[in-house]
């Protein structure tokens, strides 16, 4: 008798240590920190892959190769590829949700004793049969189902198409990324293109009024000028010193900042294609044109358009859960259990379902659908608004920008003259040598003004660009080499020149 229980018993000893284990594997669980050496690789890692599989720099960076290298490596550009990337991949698994569900299921079942019973008569009270059994101590069991619910599938449907819109809403937000990456690309190109033309000659400059610093001091220490006189004319030289230390500075940190925009390795030394002159972009575009290129093409006002259409499919997905759901099923069934007269069998059913709190609560679901509605559509009118504001203050600043480049440049032609006149004019005193100091420094950094203002007019040109919703790139792109990339740039800066000067003005 006891050899003939324990192999019963076995199985259900062996289940249940089984779970003992797990749960006391579950419990051991606890929070376990990165040690040193993890972070340490991971760091390393992440370092080689910043800036990896980059096409290498093969001479002076152009504008245009500048903008091609932000769109193909800029990190920030990246992550808006990525999730474009990702929100396709959420419509692909949506799409699958209006599939019927079709169900594969199989077991095995044992027990350690009889699946017995018997009967009882209601009138006696009296056992009526002996204990039988229907069942198998040991079964397999396997059903396949075919079902689809109706309801699930409306819901289903409208959750598809706001998916399809969220991908495009998605592509409108990359959209919005990359007009604000070309206008800090233009604009750190600018600033990297005057601190490569002035790198050259603070050094001079500098080390003239060093001279002359010095001379000053050696004529203090032997009285040759009066004290007063000599401290005067150190105090010049020193002030002129600080303004050029501060002015090489800031030049030091215009190509860090236009490397960080390309995604270039910290530290890389790299040249910029210096312009052959400085020509101001004109428009001509009346502020009316402007104002309806931006309500037709600004990116944010596109993605209003898209959350609007979403939320309408989300009032219709909300009145569609207030229906009763109607469900379809077929199914094929298999069990080993040798007491069945049929093994194999198959159904079909119809099922009917309908919550009756929905029904009672149908208002307010409407209510809060139709609330979100009117909020989205509130939302677009303000940013109508905001955008039409936008575009008068960047038209605005773009006027400024340019007058305010246009005297820069007629003040450098005179600093630059007078300079002339200064050196040719010099003699050996040391009041001489001051004046040729103060008046080079003068023009360095008036020259240092006309760049920085140039720079900041093709920032506000920039800014008026993506302002009016014009795309860097066009539709399409026959590679995405950093060639192909720039000249889709050039074409796509030749059509905005179109679309800001209708009347062929340049």
């Amino acid at each position: 008798m006891t050899m003939e229980r324990l192999p019963r018993r076995t199985p259900m000893a062996l289940a249940a240590l089984a779970l003992l284990a797990a749960g006391l594997t579950g419990c051991a669980v606890g929070p376990q920190a990165l040690t040193f050496d993890e972070r340490q690789s991971l760091i390393q890692a992440d370092r080689q892959q910043l800036t990896q599989e980059q096409e290498p720099i093969q001479g002076p960076i152009s504008l245009e190769e500048a903008m091609a290298r932000a769109i193909k490596y800029n990190l920030d550009h990246r992550v808006k590829l990525m999730e474009a990337a990702v929100a396709q991949r959420q419509l692909d698994l949506s799409r699958s949700d209006l599939l019927p569900k079709l169900a594969l299921s199989a077991g095995y079942n044992w027990r350690d004793s009889e699946l017995a019973s018997s009967s009882r008569s209601v009138l006696s009270g009296q056992q009526s049969l002996e204990p039988s059994t229907s069942s198998d101590r040991e079964r397999n069991t396997a059903d396949l189902t075919l079902s689809w619910n109706v309801l699930d599938f409306g819901v289903s449907y409208y959750g598809a198409r706001q998916q399809a819109d969220r991908v495009l809403v998605a592509e409108e937000r990359r959209r919005k990324v990359l007009h604000l990456l070309m206008q800090q690309t233009a604009q750190a190109y600018w600033q990297a293109a005057g601190a490569q033309m002035l790198e050259g000659k603070i050094e001079p400059v500098l080390e003239m009024s060093r001279r002359a610093l010095e001379d000053s001091r050696k004529v203090e220490v032997e009285k040759l000028r009066s004290p007063l006189e000599a401290l005067n004319y150190q105090r010049q030289l020193l002030d002129i010193v600080r303004q050029l230390e501060a002015v090489r500075d800031e030049l030091a940190q215009a190509k860090p900042r236009l490397a960080a925009i390309m995604n270039l390795e910290p530290g890389k030394s790299f040249t910029v294609q210096m312009p052959s002159s400085m020509q101001a972009p004109r428009i001509s575009l009346p502020a009316a044109g402007m104002e309806e290129a931006a309500l037709m093409r600004r990116p944010e006002l596109v993605e209003a358009q898209y959350n609007e259409r979403i939320g309408v499919l989300e009032t219709r997905k909300a009145l569609a859960r207030l229906m009763p759901g109607l469900e379809f099923s077929v199914g094929g069934h298999y069990d080993s259990n040798s007491f069945l007269v049929n093994r194999q069998w198959g159904d079909a059913g119809l099922r009917v379902s309908w919550n009756l709190f929905n029904v009672l609560n149908a208002s307010n679901i409407r209510g809060m659908a139709q609330a979100q509605l009117d909020l989205v559509r509130q939302q677009r009118l303000a940013l109508n608004m905001a955008v039409l504001t936008q575009v008068h203050v960047a038209r605005l600043d773009y006027q400024g920008r340019l007058r305010q480049f246009e005297l820069t440049e007629q003040l450098n032609g005179v600093e630059q003259r007078i300079l002339g006149y200064t050196r040719n004019a010099a003699t050996a005193n040391s009041q001489g040598k001051l004046e040729e100091i103060r008046a080079s420094a003068a023009a360095m950094m008036s020259e240092l003004r006309l760049y920085q203002t140039y720079g900041a007019l093709q920032g506000a040109y920039s800014q008026l660009v993506a302002t009016l919703g014009l795309d860097p790139l066009p539709q399409s792109v026959p590679g995405h080499d950093l060639k192909s990339l720039g000249e889709a740039v050039k074409a796509s800066e030749q059509n905005w020149t179109k679309t800001m000067n209708p009347e062929g003005g340049a």
